[in-house]
């Protein structure tokens, strides 16, 4: 009994050190790569970039490796993954993870108010369905649906509109079909909405 507490004890302290370690490299690679896009904090410099810093650790591991496979284009992304391991990939979406997102003040208090209703209601008239069912109520997500809540406005709707365009296909064809539907009024109204959650 005493050998099973001691293995158990040196077990939790590896796996502290290890964690440890994992979270000082991927410190180092998002300081030392990523900060020049996507910021110190996961708070972009530009909304070209995302913000990272709150995202779910699955979702950013999942279009880590799409950029490598070139699953999902984009030059400078495919170069700065490349030689990136498995477990480093792992290591960065923790680490942005634990970082407090932020959020955008409301530049368009009318145009926020259309994309409330329509990513909690949809609208029926088009056949766009509520962006919450997928992505709940509070736009935080899950593991594998990314934190839509703080995100720059001017991403989302560069993203969303890609969907539209199927110009983005690293993600399930759910996407497509409602992003098809949106009229780029909605896709700038729930964009706007979004940033400001």
């Amino acid at each position: 009994m005493r050998a099973l507490a001691l293995a158990a004890g040196l077990l939790a302290v590896t796996t502290g050190a290890l964690a440890q370690a994992d979270e000082a490299r991927a410190r180092k690679i998002a300081n030392g790569v990523c900060a020049m896009c996507h910021g110190d904090q996961g708070e972009s410099t530009s909304e070209i970039f995302p913000r990272l810093a709150g995202q779910h650790t699955e979702y950013i591991v999942k279009q880590l490796k799409a950029f490598k496979s070139g699953e999902r284009k984009s030059t400078a992304m495919a170069e700065m993954v490349a030689k990136l391991t498995d477990d480093e990939m792992v290591a960065l979406g923790r680490y942005y993870e634990k970082l407090p997102a932020q959020r955008e003040n409301v530049k368009d208090t009318g145009l926020a108010a259309v994309g409330a209703y329509v990513y909690q209601n949809g609208n029926k008239f088009s056949g766009v369905p509520a962006c919450a069912s997928c992505h709940g109520p509070d736009a935080h997500g899950a593991t594998n649906l990314p934190r839509l809540a703080g995100q720059f406005s001017g991403y989302l709707f560069t993203q969303l509109k890609q969907f539209n365009k199927r110009q983005r296909t690293n993600d399930n064809v759910v996407m497509h079909t409602v992003a098809e539907k949106m009229t780029e009024l909605e896709m700038a109204a729930v964009a706007e909405y979004l940033s400001t959650k």
